[in-house]
């Protein structure tokens, strides 16, 4: 007897994370701004990895061809392309980020990419690869042996495979060579900019600051922009102030915001989401289909043949959960104790959130990953 039993209903098949900040802490204000001209740049190159153990780029790769017998000539060596096996060598993309304020002979981390068909660049190394950003000057020069977190081992019969090893990392792998100009001595005024532009909190960031100084020395320019007028004491050396600034403490604002992964039944909502007056139910439906098999056999002398033909039998239950009022501006542990009290599951939580919000009753923002 061959049984299927099918249930309709959201479980939970993955980890499930709940965030729920019941209590606001203060930031600092250099954990949420950044100030003009602090930013990173991208850096990126062309190079070849080698010492291989066969896991390299097939010899119908030509560009890996072409660059080793170019590479090759440059050293001297004058190789037929038609003669070079690449099986141990590997083209790669090689990126890196370019940390504001670096200065000649600072060494930063770059991430190592196969373009090719290499198998893996496992025990590989980097030969010297400029590193340009996007105005074409060669910013730094990468090279190293490769780290690698990941495997594949495999024959005749099958593969195992952990990770992806065709991308790895050179921890400080790449010498800066060239210096991106830029200086704060003798500016008079500053932009600070917040990673999350939110006006409430641009206010609150200037009013912080104009506190700390006794004067109104900032002012908000619009949600992420604050302009800072440097103390003309401090506008020759505007390190002390800078370093003042981002050591203030403010409790940023937040909207209220419901973020959910469907794929792995996560939920992450913010302190201020707010539920108005609702009705809510919510059950689960099981669906049983159950399969015997019976055995149809003909009248005696009849041309007809036995068989074996299979009865289904379907049984539908649905679970019986009573209607909960919610009431008005809930806050968010409420509301979760009421979804709990219910026996939601976090995939159930998912549906009676989206159907909260389609009602009109979800004061916050949804957003669906």
């Amino acid at each position: 007897m061959k049984r299927k039993v099918f249930k309709v209903f959201f479980t939970l098949t993955f980890l499930n994370l709940f965030i729920f900040l019941g209590l606001t802490s203060a930031a600092r204000i250099k954990d949420i701004a950044r100030f003009s001209g602090d930013r990173s740049n991208m850096l990126v190159g062309y190079g070849l990895v080698v010492g291989l153990n066969g896991t390299g780029d097939k010899e119908k790769t030509q560009f890996t061809v072409s660059t080793l017998a170019n590479f090759l000539d440059n050293m001297g060596i004058k190789v037929d392309p038609a003669q070079i096996k690449i099986k141990n060598v590997a083209a790669v993309m090689v990126t890196a980020k370019l940390p504001p304020f670096a200065r000649q002979g600072m060494r930063v981390d770059v991430q190592v990419s196969s373009i090719g068909d290499a198998k893996s660049i496992v025990g590989g190394t980097l030969l010297m690869t400029p590193l340009q950003g996007p105005d074409g000057q060669v910013y730094g020069v990468a090279q190293g042996p490769i780290s690698v977190g990941g495997f594949v081992f495999g024959g005749g019969g099958g593969t195992v495979q952990q990770n992806h090893p065709t991308v790895g990392y050179i921890p400080n792998g790449a010498l800066i060579e060239r210096e991106i100009p830029f200086s704060y001595d003798g500016v008079d005024h500053l932009y600070l900019t917040l990673n999350q532009p939110d006006f409430t909190s641009a206010k609150k960031v200037a009013d912080t600051i104009n506190r700390s100084f006794g004067t109104s020395i900032a002012s908000p320019e619009d949600s992420a922009t604050i302009k800072l007028q440097i103390p003309e004491g401090q506008r020759k050396n505007p390190i002390d102030f800078i370093a003042t600034v981002e050591g203030l403490e403010i409790i940023p604002d937040s909207v209220a915001k419901i973020v959910i992964n469907e794929r792995t039944g996560t939920i992450v909502m913010g302190e201020n989401v707010r539920i108005s007056p609702v009705a809510l139910a919510h059950g689960n439906l099981t669906v049983t289909i159950t399969e015997r098999p019976y055995v149809s056999q003909p009248l005696p002398f009849s041309p007809g043949q036995t068989v074996v033909v299979p009865q289904t039998q379907v049984e539908v239950k649905e679970q019986k959960v009573p209607i909960a009022i919610v009431g008005g501006g809930v806050t968010i542990s409420q509301v979760v104790e009421g979804l709990n009290a219910l026996g939601a599951t976090p995939r159930d939580l998912i549906n009676i959130l989206q159907a909260i919000k389609a009602a009109g009753a979800l004061q916050a923002e949804l957003e669906i990953m």
